[in-house]
Formats: C-alpha cells, structure tokens, sequence
C-alpha cells in the first residue's frame, strides 16, 4: 500500500510541470514583480523552514517510545488527536475547497462546462466516497491477509464456541458481539480462551484500520502539500512569499503531528515510520522546488493551471474531510474509554475547536 502511494505521488509530481504549463492565458498580472534573485532567496529560506517544521511536526508523536506523555495511551493523545484532527478539517474546509472552487469558476477557464455545474463540490464528494471504498477495500484486504481467509466475523466464531461448551455441560452465558475496526460492545460472560482470543482479534483490526488509515491520510496531504509547494515556487512577489512561508510553516506543523499520531498508533516499523514521516516532510518542498523551475513557464491564471489545481485540490479537500470526521473524530469520539470520561471529553472538544480555529486564521495570510 505505502510503495502504491509513493509511485502514484511520484506520477503526479512528474506530470504537474507539463500540465501547468500554460497555454491559454487570461489578462496578465499588472502588479510589479520583485527581482528574481531576491525571491529565490526567500524561496530557499522557506523550504528549510517548512521542512524542519514538517519534520518537527510529524516527529513529535513518533517520540512517544520516549515521551511518555505522547503515548498513545494515555489520556492526553487523545487530545493532541482531536488539535491535529480540527487543523486536518479546517485545512479541507477552509483552505482547499475555497481555493477548488475558485480556480474550477474562474472566468478565465471559459463558462461551458464548467460554469454550468459545481464540479468542485462534486470531485470533493467523489474523492471522499473513493477513501471511503479504498478504507474499506484496504481493511478487507488486510483482514483476509492476517487470518487466513477465515471468517473475520468473531460474533460466529465464539458463538459456535459458546453452543460448543454448552453441550459439554460447560457454564456460559449468552454473548453476543459485533466487531468494528475501533471498539466492541459484548453482553453475558464468556469464558477465559475465548475471551482472550477476541481480545487478540479486536486488536488486530483495529492496527488494521490504524495503518489504512495513516496511509489514506498521507495520501490526501501529499497532494495538497505538493500544490502549495508550487504555488508559492511559482510567486515573483515578497509581499505573497512572505506570509506564505509564515502560514505554511504552521500549517505543516500541525498537519505533521495529526499524521504523525496515525503513524505511531499504526505501529509500523521503524523503517516504516520513518519513510513516512519524511515523504511528508520532503513533500511540500520538493513542490517550491518544482515551483521554482517551472516559474518561467507557469501562469496560474491561465486556463489548464486552474483548471488542474482545481481538480487536485478539491480531491485532496474531499479525502482530509472525509479522513477528519470518520476516521480521526468520529473513532476517537465514539470511543467508549472518551464516553466514560468527562475530562476527556471535555479537553478533546475543546483541542478540537482551538485546532479548527487556529487553522481558521492562518487562512487569512495562505
């Protein structure tokens, strides 16, 4: 799954200079442009600075082996999760879709088709029900892969257990359970072995559904990263460079520790972890630099750049929307440890809202 993202970003990062480059223009910028020499040198000075936040960013939770509050079991994960989590949606929410939206009805693109139906909105929906199948597709692959081929439904399995014992003249109760990739609901009693091998199941697909999603996750970044890469790459103005270093270089931060948090409750490997976290890192500056060598020929103005940056970004906002509330918000919130403990709760919705809130703001600079 990992080496398929990585060659289906490698494709994109190698077409996006060919098909940016422009051929039917609108009316050119009329605004002054700052010397090349002076603008790449605040092109460089972002890419140290927005990798080295990346890298902070996503490394944080990655040191929980030696930060014991960043473990993912103790009750503050939760809401480092739900920060990371709030600037994940606000990031789809707030600064990709507007940005989809504007570049797919832009004038300059020409009123039929693309003034007659909101294809923005509809590549969002549509990304997002992709993530949802490839969740779910992935899921079922893994599952199939770690049990064999056996029935992954437990709730038959340790019935037929539970019949088998009673015929034996065994004691047990009643048990009926249902298996979800984050929590379970059991009713009665269920003797020791097969208690324990539930136990095992349930964790085994709820790392299943934790590697999927920091997969899927990084996937929905990475194409937003590598978009704004190039977007400040291909600026020829301080007063846009500027601002935008600024805002990029918190907008990584905190994106990294909500992919960050993915990776380490995924319980990759080493190797793993760490390919991830710095394909993250390396993402957006590798799109500045892609930027920078294609300043001469790209015009984001013009008709095919709009109209490919639309249709990435509002594919990249419908995954991180989706990824956000069903896989982030909606497994940690419903979880039954969060619901049995006011504290928790009440500090997880308030992460969430300062997360959302200060991603909200960055909007006004990038």
């Amino acid at each position: 799954m990992a080496k398929t993202i990585f060659y289906y970003v490698l494709t994109i990062m190698q077409l996006l200079p060919a098909m940016v480059a422009a051929e039917c223009r609108c009316e050119a910028d009329d605004l002054p442009r700052d010397g090349k020499s002076l603008t790449l040198k605040f092109k460089l000075g972002a890419i140290g600075a927005i990798l080295g936040a990346g890298a902070i960013g996503v490394g944080l939770p990655l040191l929980g082996k030696r930060i014991s509050v960043l473990r993912p079991e103790n009750d503050i994960f939760f809401m480092i999760k739900a920060f990371a989590a709030g600037v994940i949606l606000a990031t789809g929410f707030i600064h990709i879709l507007p940005e989809a939206f504007e570049g797919l009805t832009s004038p300059c693109i020409g009123e039929t088709p693309w003034q007659k139906f909101p294809f923005a909105a509809f590549i969002a929906m549509v990304a997002s029900i992709g993530s949802l199948m490839v969740d779910s597709l992935a899921t079922g692959h893994y599952r199939r892969v770690h049990f064999g081929g056996k029935d992954g439904n437990k709730e038959v399995s340790i019935n037929s257990k539970v019949v088998d014992e009673e015929s034996n003249g065994a004691h047990a109760g009643h048990v009926h359970v249902h298996t979800h990739a984050t929590h379970g609901h059991g009713g009665g009693s269920l003797v020791g072995e097969g208690s324990d091998e539930l136990g095992e199941q349930l964790s085994k697909l709820e790392l299943i559904r934790h590697r999927v999603t920091a997969q899927v996750l990084e996937l929905g970044i990475v194409v937003h990263s590598v978009i704004i890469g190039i977007t400040l790459g291909t600026s020829q103005r301080l007063d846009t460079i500027k601002p935008l270093m600024v805002a990029l270089s918190f907008h990584q931060f905190f994106e990294g520790m909500g992919l960050g948090g993915c990776i380490t409750q995924a319980k990759f490997k080493s190797r793993a972890m760490a390919t991830m976290a710095l394909f993250f890192s390396l993402t957006t500056p590798i799109g500045i630099g892609i930027g920078i060598a294609i300043a001469g020929v790209y015009d984001e103005s013009s008709p095919r750049s709009l109209i490919i940056q639309g249709i990435f970004e509002a594919a990249a906002a419908g995954i991180l929307i989706y990824m956000a509330l069903v896989d982030l918000l909606a497994a940690d919130f419903m979880n039954p440890r969060m619901q049995a403990n006011t504290r928790i709760q009440l500090g997880s919705h308030i992460s969430l809202l300062l997360g959302a809130g200060c991603m909200s703001v960055l909007a006004k600079w990038a």
